[in-house]
């Protein structure tokens, strides 16, 4: 079962963003279902199957500034 994760992160440039893209894009066959990253809210959806915290690990290896929001 899915559960869908948000994250506040704290991207700054295209850059950050393919940052954060490129270690998502790793994990899809670890259980990444899909994400969308937007730009100007700043904020990261994920649907995974594994615990929040762990996308929260995984996000904050990029450097970037990460906060969990929400996860349902």
């Amino acid at each position: 079962m899915f559960k869908v994760h948000e994250f506040n992160v704290k991207i700054t440039c295209d850059g950050c963003s393919g940052a954060v893209e490129r270690v998502l894009n790793k994990l899809k066959d670890k259980g990444v279902e899909e994400f969308t990253i937007n730009f100007e809210t700043q904020k990261v959806v994920i649907k995974w199957s594994l615990p929040a915290n762990d996308v929260l690990e995984v996000i904050k290896k990029t450097g970037k500034e990460t906060t969990l929001l929400s996860s349902s």
